[in-house]
Formats: C-alpha cells, structure tokens, sequence
C-alpha cells in the first residue's frame, strides 16, 4: 500500500479556535496522515478528540491554523473537486425531492440539467431508492435520508468520500444494512470512489469496515497509532481473530502511563479539565454491575463491559472516565477494576453513598471542591453559576465549559454539597455551616 502514490497528504496539521477575550483552544496539533488508492481508513477517538475537525480541513470546509492538506498535488483551501463528505446529519432540503437534494452539487458546480438529471437518477439507483425520485425528506426513514447523503455524495463522481459519522444517527439494524450497502458498493466498484476516509466512535464499525484503522488521542489530538486490519470481507464479528482485533483497540484507548509501571497512578485533573457527560446513574449503574459475584474481585474486559450494557465507546468510556478520576476503578490495558472505595460504594445504601461520593468529589474533582468554597466563604452562601462559568471559559471552549458545569452540578446535587435553583441560575448550600 504505501508503494503507491498517496491521494490526500495530511502535512503537520494544526488547529486552534479563538474564544472571545479567551485564550485560543487547540483541537489538533501536528497531525500527519497519508490517504492512498483502495483502503477504507477508519479514524477512531473519543468524542471531543479533533476527528470532524480534521474531516472538515480535509474537505476544504475550513483552514488550518498551520499545516496544509495536498489532494492529488494539489493544496487544499476551499472545497474541491473529487472529494465528497457524507454528514452525521442528512442536511437534506426538507422543500426539495429526493432528485433535487441530490442534484444540489451537481447544480453548484453548473452540470446542465439533462445530465444532472441522468447522474442523479443513477446515483439514487445505486444507493437503492430507486421509486422515491419525487418523495419529501418528510416521507423518508432515517436510512432512507441517510442513503440520499450517499448518493449526494456519490452523484459528484469523487475519488475521495470523506464519511463524519454517517450511521450514528441510525437504529442497529438500519446502520448494519446501510454499511454492508456501502462495502458492497465499494467492492464491486459501483462509484469511482478510490479511497474512503469514515470518522467513527465505534470500535467495532471501524473494525468491520477498514483496511487502516487510525487511533487519536485526547484533545488537542494527534495520531496516537495505526492498526492495519489484514482480516478479508466479509468479517464475522464471532472471529476469533475479530475479536483480537476489538480487544486491540481498546487496549490502544485505555492504555497510559499505567501501563509501565507496577503501580497504577490515578489521573490528576485540574480545575479546567472537560468532565465526561455522564450522569449518576450510569456511574451507579456500572458500579453496580462490577460488583455482581461474576465479575467481582477481577479485571474485566472493556469489550465484555460494552457488550453486556450494549453500549458503544461514546457512551462506555465517558463512564469509566467518570470512576477513574473519582478514584472509584482502575482502568488500563482496556481492563476496567473496582478499587477498594468502589466497592465500599457499590454495596453501601443510598445515604451512605451520597456520603461517599461527596468525600471523593470535593477531594478528586477541583471545579466541584473550588464551588463549595466560594459558597462557603461568601457570608449569603450564593453564588451565579455565570461566575464559574466565565472561569470555565479560560480553559474551555464556550460549549465545553456549559457542559462541564452542568456535569459538575449534577454531581453535586446528588452529593448535596451545594444546592442549585434552575430558574434563577443560583448555587447555594441547603445547610452552610
């Protein structure tokens, strides 16, 4: 693969997005990546890791801070011909047809409207909706919308598709469908695609599809490693060697520092640091399926985990983020272990473990310990959720730092180290001492 000449190079590509009167915040730094004719790559990370950022750079949609991305010789500014992207969301023209939506690129890069027609009418063909020429977004299933984005995508003739997540917004069953359409698209050479770029949180689509699996970091992110899947179409996720593979990955995704030492170190956070959007009872909920007799006492697989709660890694790793830094599991090597204060939290009963909880989050989590001694030095004992969030926007982006606060807040409630009145925006203490 790497004999031939690559289609797209990604050159040390950085990226930083300005925040008002705030420092600027870096999403990607020094990415390299080449893209070469017949592979499918899969970029995988966590949500929040760079991966739609990098896609949109790739397209032309947006620029680079520094670095540049070289499509065929060429540098790329601004949108080019011969990539196209399929979105997460279809994006489709709720007042146009199926045939006008996916006419709408041939119609901006001026195609003369017999051949747009023709085109579009084989592109739909292709993706099998043959019969919904003149249907309405409306009247569409959620696969069916998704298949105009492909065929969108497809009618331009591109040798690059660029994929953000195109099946995450699907039922199971709809996205297994739609992505055994897609390989058979791309294996009988149905389009003139030469090579797929698909961003995916989930390891095990990433498995089934690609040739090349890319695995990124934390944000601001580079490319941590690369699998090549040597496993032929069709894959059975059963296989043995399948599952070597999941296992892989995961180990890839969890694995830190930890790992080369005898001692685990627990991550110190700050009081800047992205909490995972996770809520009380998924933290409890996990807690208390790794405390059941199969499962105590033990190392367990992060693939088994997600198995057993039928979760993908955008809803299973915020979780075992969440138990990591509130010093509740050890997780590394993609195992996940309860320590001796999570177990002493799983078998305790609700008021002692709101006790518990309080006593590790205002000693693990630093935003959660800096809001209750505002409010217990200030004389009223109230204070504007505003007042923690301008100072959230020093570290994170406007988006992040709401989220973050709102994670914390819910966290404390349910501790009850502080109180919180939604419609004035006040946090306060129910009982200050």
């Amino acid at each position: 693969m790497n004999n031939k000449r690559p289609i797209i190079k990604i050159k040390n590509i950085k990226k930083s997005f300005k925040q008002n009167d705030h420092q600027d915040l870096l999403v990607l730094d020094d990415v390299n990546l080449e893209l070469y004719e017949g592979e499918i790559v899969a970029l995988l990370g966590k949500s929040g890791s760079g991966k739609s950022t990098l896609l949109r750079i790739i397209a032309g949609l947006i620029n680079p801070t520094s670095g540049e991305v070289v499509y065929r010789g060429d540098k790329v500014t601004d949108p080019a011909n011969g990539i196209a992207m399929v979105f997460q969301s279809f994006a489709l023209m709720p007042w146009l047809t199926v045939l006008q939506n996916v006419e709408l690129g041939l119609e901006a890069q001026g195609v003369a409207k017999n051949e747009r027609r023709s085109r579009s009418l084989k592109a739909i063909d292709v993706v099998g909706l043959d019969g919904f020429e003149s249907a309405y977004p409306k009247e569409l299933s959620g696969g069916m919308k998704q298949r105009v984005g492909f065929a969108r995508a497809l009618v331009v003739n591109p040798d690059v598709l660029l994929m953000d997540e195109p099946f995450s917004a699907l039922d199971v069953l709809t996205a297994d469908n739609l992505r055994s359409d897609l390989l058979d698209l791309w294996q009988e050479k149905q389009a003139n695609i030469k090579s797929i770029l698909l961003v995916t949180h989930n390891i095990g689509e990433a498995a089934l599809l690609a040739d090349r699996i890319i695995v990124f970091g934390s944000s601001p992110s580079n490319i941590r490693t690369e699998l090549i899947v040597d496993i032929p179409h069709p894959r059975n996720d059963q296989n043995p060697k399948f599952r070597l593979l999941i296992d892989k990955i995961y180990t890839l995704m969890t694995s830190s520092a930890n790992d080369l030492s005898t001692t685990y170190r627990y991550k110190t956070i700050t009081l800047g640091y992205r909490l995972p959007d996770v809520q009380i009872s998924e933290i409890t909920g996990l807690l208390d399926m790794l405390i059941e007799p199969e499962y105590h006492d033990k190392k367990i697989d992060l693939p088994l985990v997600a198995d057993e709660l039928h979760l993908n890694i955008d809803d299973l790793f915020p979780i075992t983020e969440a138990l990591e830094i509130l010093r509740f599991a050890q997780v590394s090597k993609g195992d996940i272990e309860l320590n001796a204060a999570g177990k002493l939290f799983a078998e305790a009963d609700i008021l002692e473990r709101k006790k518990i909880f309080a006593n590790h989050l205002l000693s693990y989590i630093p935003l959660a310990y800096y809001i209750r001694h505002i409010l217990d030095e200030r004389p009223e004992h109230r204070a504007a959720e505003e007042r923690f969030l301008n100072e959230l926007e020093d570290y994170l982006s406007e988006d992040a730092a709401q989220e973050t606060l709102k994670v914390v807040i819910e966290w404390g409630r349910y501790a009850e180290i502080f109180a919180y009145d939604y419609n004035t925006g006040q946090l306060s203490l129910e009982n200050p001492k």
